[in-house]
């Protein structure tokens, strides 16, 4: 049977009226699979004697079939409309309440996550304090499909303005929240369920601060939420930089728009002092951090043997990154990762990143009133300069720090291995100057110990540099 079959139409002999508004889909229809929802849940209403574990777990083949037709129809918005009238969130809430049945639970949220894609739905979902909550704790749940429905009903919402607020403010007093999401982060293998949850996170943190800071200091104090069974269980010390990796680890090979989510995430984090300690000063000194940036950078982003197109596709993940690993380098700290970050490889890639922009043939929009002065017709070319200049301000901004780090060994190497040239320490000097002349400068100082011949074709190249010699 097909997951969503195809909604059902009127039929010609149905009575005048029983279209649901401009669509072709039957009130008499729906009423019936709504009143036939209602009787499923009904036996454990009405007798008292019933255990739970006497309540069906699973649906029959017909009524599957028919809810799942409505699950299709409600992405209509007359039919969204049409179930908000008959009160169907309130029956939903007797399904969550009641069922003891993941497919139907799953169903009905999502179903409700199609009904508040439109605003005015989605503003009296998320203005129901009760379903809000309700809502919330089926991130506790066991089933993964639930999960998912569950994460993209929480991003819908959060991606309208008009009730945005209502909900973070809701997720920041709601700790269970915390825990659950950790809980799936570090522990599911559903890369499509951890997208999505990365989604809701990357989200909450691009809109509160706060809420972000929240997290961060969580899992100082052992955290208690609801189990599947609503009784109460204690949950793992969940701290939110080690989660977050894993569900990084997961979705890398199999979802590079997931990556990229987590990698924003880990980005966001870098924005507050609080976020970088709690990346460097983890148990590992960062090491684990690092080595999975690192590894992501070197191994597997904008190879040698890639086109340098390749820039414009990566340019988002590329761009968090390096910011975090930016952040890392610029903290200082002495961690068991120190070593590391100055890995030859790193540095190398770097430069390679803004030969490949160059190769593009992409401008530079560092005059923002010429920007402004494009026409309307240019937004979408502006908005992908605008990335690629935030690429390579943090590609300078790092490989400047990098620099001043070379020793005339790692220099040696370089040059031997063919990483260093005049054709890439060109385009080095040509990115970072004059902005990081002091680096360039202590670069070039270490340089002519190792190729004294290669340091004067650049010094020639670059007057400004020989002056200040």
């Amino acid at each position: 049977m097909d997951r969503n079959p195809s909604p059902p139409c009127s039929d010609a002999e149905e009575e005048e009226g029983d279209a649901v508004g401009n669509t072709v889909y039957s009130k008499h229809w729906l009423f019936s699979v709504l009143t036939r929802l209602i009787e499923v849940i009904a036996p454990a209403e009405s007798d008292p004697a019933a255990s739970p574990e006497g309540t069906r777990t699973e649906l029959d083949e017909e009524m599957e079939n028919d809810i799942c037709k409505v699950w299709d129809m409600s992405m209509d918005e007359d039919v969204a409309l049409f179930l908000q009238e008959f009160n169907a969130p309130d029956i939903f809430m007797g399904v969550f309440a009641k069922s003891k049945c993941p497919r139907l639970t799953e169903i009905c949220v999502g179903i409700l996550g199609n009904m508040a894609c439109f605003q005015d739905i989605c503003m009296s979902i998320s203005k129901d304090e009760n379903l809000g909550q309700v809502l919330l704790q089926r991130l506790c749940d066991s089933d993964s499909p639930t999960l998912l429905e569950t994460s993209r009903l929480l991003l819908t919402c959060l991606s309208q303005p008009e009730v945005a607020n209502v909900w973070v403010e809701r997720i920041r007093e709601n700790p269970s929240v915390y825990d659950c999401v950790c809980f799936i982060m570090s522990s599911s293998t559903n890369v499509e369920l951890l997208v999505k949850v990365g989604e809701v996170v990357d989200k909450l943190f691009d809109l509160d601060e706060e809420l972000m800071l929240n997290w961060i200091k969580n899992g100082t104090c052992r955290s208690v939420g609801p189990s599947v069974d609503d009784s109460p269980e204690e949950l793992p010390d969940f701290k939110i930089v080690p989660c977050i990796l894993e569900a990084a680890k997961q979705v890398r090979s199999d979802n590079p728009e997931g990556l990229d989510v987590y990698m924003h995430i880990l980005q966001l984090l870098t924005t507050v002092d609080e976020g970088i300690q709690a990346i460097v000063q983890a148990p590992d000194g960062g090491k684990e951090t690092w080595s999975l940036l690192y590894d992501l950078v070197c191994q597997e982003l904008c190879q040698p043997d890639d086109p340098p197109i390749i820039v414009q596709e990566q340019k988002t993940v590329l761009a968090s990154i390096l910011s975090v690993l930016s952040a890392m380098f610029a903290s200082q700290t002495e961690q068991e990762y120190n070593r590391m970050r100055k890995s030859k490889s790193c540095l190398f890639l770097l430069i390679r990143i803004l030969q490949y922009m160059e190769g593009c043939g992409k401008r530079a929009v560092d005059n923002s009133k010429e920007s402004e002065q494009e026409e309307t017709g240019r937004t979408d070319v502006n908005e992908e300069d605008f990335h690629l200049k935030i690429l390579k301000d943090i590609c300078c901004e790092l490989l400047s720090n990098m620099l001043q780090e070379l020793t005339k060994e790692n220099t040696l190497e370089g040059l031997h291995q063919g990483h260093l040239n005049e054709q890439t320490c060109s385009c080095a000097f040509q990115n970072l100057l004059p902005l990081y002349f002091a680096s360039v400068e202590s670069f070039l100082e270490v340089l002519r110990e190792a190729d004294q011949t290669l340091a004067d074709n650049l010094e020639k190249r670059f007057p400004s540099l020989k002056v200040h010699t």
